[in-house]
């Protein structure tokens, strides 16, 4: 038996309702018409069974609708694998897109990074090339205005040996003309036509005042003793110029003899100034332009030097200041806390004879009143101890009552104690004492210890 296809042609059949199967039959085929004379006969049973018919449609359209029912299963379970499918597609995709964003966000992050290490990098590598630029241009600057200074200096060195060169030929050249000058007036005094060879004096005294002064100028360069060459050579010099004057003024006219004598002492005065200038140079001397600006600089040093001291005085006066404010704070805190102790320690201090309550007397003012030492008392000692018990009972896990030596730490004052007195029966031994071995005191006797029991406790509590 088969079943037909749902579909035919792309169209859905039309599935045959039981009520309809009597279409589906076929009609019976009627028996063809004889002109044959009737002839009496039985009626005629049908070729088709229809009962077995109608359950053979009844099972076929079973069967469809189970072809139809699994059909549409199977098309719903493919529709929903397909849109599970498209789903998880669509979700991979959206999933892979997302991944790609982030990678490349990443990427770009890793990028952007890597530009930013490499411009810091770029960066310092060019920091680093400027300062060694500015390091070498630097240096170079250094060496060149060093070059520079040398150069200067030896320039400067060269003018002032050629200004000294200069100088010394001029001191020279002037001397030399001022003792032609005066050498003619002094040669006339020496004439006498007796005596000829006296013209040579004039000559010696003038020869004599040049070695001198070329003495004077080997003392400099050695760097001996001058000061007598100077003394001798200004000697000649003014014997010379004496004899001019004198003789001027005698055979001649005052303009000749006092220009003549002028002459006898400006040569070697010229003279002995280039060489107190080369003597200065020599011992460094200062000028006086380099000895004011050195008055000037030790001025302006001891005027710092007297701001400073003025400033150190006003700082060691605040500290003074300062540490009394400090000691009248403490001594007041003292005497607000501790007014016993502080009242004791005035006393010691009195007494050993110092103006202000010091670290020692405090100290023992302090052991003399509360029994410690300064920053101990009898509160903080039990302080400390409660603080200590409370952290053994947390070390151990036990409560705070536990460690006390007392039994009847926590029992409320109104309960009586459980505790019993213990009472003290020894064994009796032989010759041990008993009561009543020794005889009472007479009342006169009793009275006397009495009073002087109430004496000594009196003299305690004191």
């Amino acid at each position: 038996m088969t079943t037909s296809p749902p579909q035919v042609n792309g169209h859905r059949s039309r599935i045959p309702v039981i009520t309809d199967w009597q279409t589906l039959l076929a009609p019976a085929e009627e028996p063809a018409v004889t002109t044959a004379p009737e002839i009496a006969t039985e009626p005629t049973v049908p070729a088709v069974d229809l009962v077995a018919q109608a359950e053979a449609d009844a099972i076929r359209t079973k069967a469809y609708a189970d072809a139809e029912e699994q059909r549409a299963r199977a098309e719903a379970e493919a529709e929903a694998l397909r849109i599970k499918a498209e789903a998880e597609a669509k979700a991979a995709e959206i999933k892979a897109a997302e991944e790609a964003r982030k990678l490349k966000l990443a990427n770009d992050k890793a990028q952007a990074r890597a530009v930013e290490e490499q411009a810091a990098r770029d960066a310092r590598i060019a920091e680093s090339e400027r300062k060694r630029a500015e390091a070498e241009r630097g240096q170079q600057e250094d060496e060149r205005a060093h070059w520079e200074q040398q150069q200067n200096a030896a320039a400067a060195e060269a003018d002032v040996a050629k200004a000294a060169k200069t100088w010394r030929r001029y001191a020279i050249a002037f001397y030399a003309v001022c003792a032609v000058v005066a050498l003619p007036v002094q040669i006339a005094a020496f004439w006498d036509r007796d005596a000829p060879w006296l013209v040579i004096a004039p000559l010696m005294l003038e020869g004599a005042a040049l070695v001198v002064t070329k003495g004077a100028a080997a003392a400099v360069a050695a760097g001996r003793p001058h000061w007598h060459y100077r003394t001798v050579a200004w000697l000649f010099a003014f014997i010379a110029a004496g004899i001019n004057l004198k003789h001027g003024l005698d055979a001649f006219d005052p303009a000749t003899a006092i220009g003549t004598a002028f002459a006898s002492l400006a040569g070697p005065g010229v003279w002995d100034l280039h060489e107190h200038g080369r003597i200065r140079r020599r011992d460094g001397a200062p000028t006086r332009r380099e000895r004011r600006a050195a008055k000037k600089a030790a001025e302006r040093e001891a005027a710092e030097q007297t701001q400073a001291r003025l400033v150190e005085a006003e700082r060691q006066a605040h500290l003074e200041n300062a540490a009394r404010d400090a000691a009248n704070k403490l001594d007041a805190d003292r005497k607000q806390l501790f007014p016993k102790v502080h009242a004791h320690a005035l006393k010691l201090a009195a007494d050993l004879g110092e103006t202000a309550i010091t670290a020692a007397i405090w100290k023992q003012a302090k052991r003399n009143v509360e029994g410690t030492d300064p920053g101990e008392s009898a509160d903080t000692i039990r302080m400390r101890n409660a603080a200590e018990i409370r952290v053994e009972a947390a070390r151990i896990r036990k409560p705070v009552s536990t460690l006390s030596k007392n039994t009847n730490a926590q029992r409320a004052s109104q309960v009586p104690t459980v505790k019993k007195t213990r009472v003290y029966n020894p064994p009796a031994r032989p010759g041990r004492r008993r009561p009543g071995d020794t005889p009472k005191y007479v009342q006169a006797a009793r009275k006397q210890a009495s009073i002087t029991a109430k004496n000594a406790s009196t003299e305690e509590q004191k």
